[in-house]
């Protein structure tokens, strides 16, 4: 089973994890949102059309806030938009999960510091060079692989 970690933000990214319990024994294939082609070719390589039964996927819901920019907003929501468009074509079962869901099962209340889950992205990586953009899609990924229920 392959377990799918979506940040649709402007700097997330997507986190493949296998169904091992032990994170050395499965290592993360990760990759920072660029743009939709180089994704959708990521993505495709990673799952074959036939395997997308074998996958599962979680791609985190936001919503707009307060004094929060219109194009911000604008741009979440396009690529949102792709992310579950892509995982509609490719035929890869998904859910949407809220950010404070993930997080605290996860034990990372960010409030608004992306440093809290790349910390904690670091601690249960260790082996994979942390940034802003792979942290959270880790997450994601790994909270999808403990909370899965076929």
């Amino acid at each position: 089973m392959i377990f799918v970690g979506i940040d649709p933000g402007k700097g997330g990214g997507v986190a493949l994890l296998d169904s091992s319990p032990v994170h050395e024994a499965a290592p993360a294939q990760v990759l920072p949102f660029t743009d939709e082609a180089t994704v959708r070719d990521w993505l495709s390589e990673r799952i074959p059309y036939s395997d997308a039964v074998h996958c599962f996927a979680l791609i985190e819901k936001s919503q707009a806030m307060p004094k929060q920019g219109v194009s911000s907003v604008f741009t979440y929501g396009c690529n949102y938009g792709f992310w579950r468009g892509l995982l509609i074509c490719m035929r890869i079962p998904f859910d949407e999960v809220r950010p404070q869901r993930w997080q605290k099962a996860m034990g990372c209340m960010t409030k608004g510091d992306k440093n809290v889950s790349k910390a904690k992205a670091a601690q249960l990586f260790p082996y994979i060079r942390m940034t802003h953009a792979i942290a959270d899609a880790l997450l994601i990924a790994d909270y999808n692989r403990r909370t899965y229920i076929p």
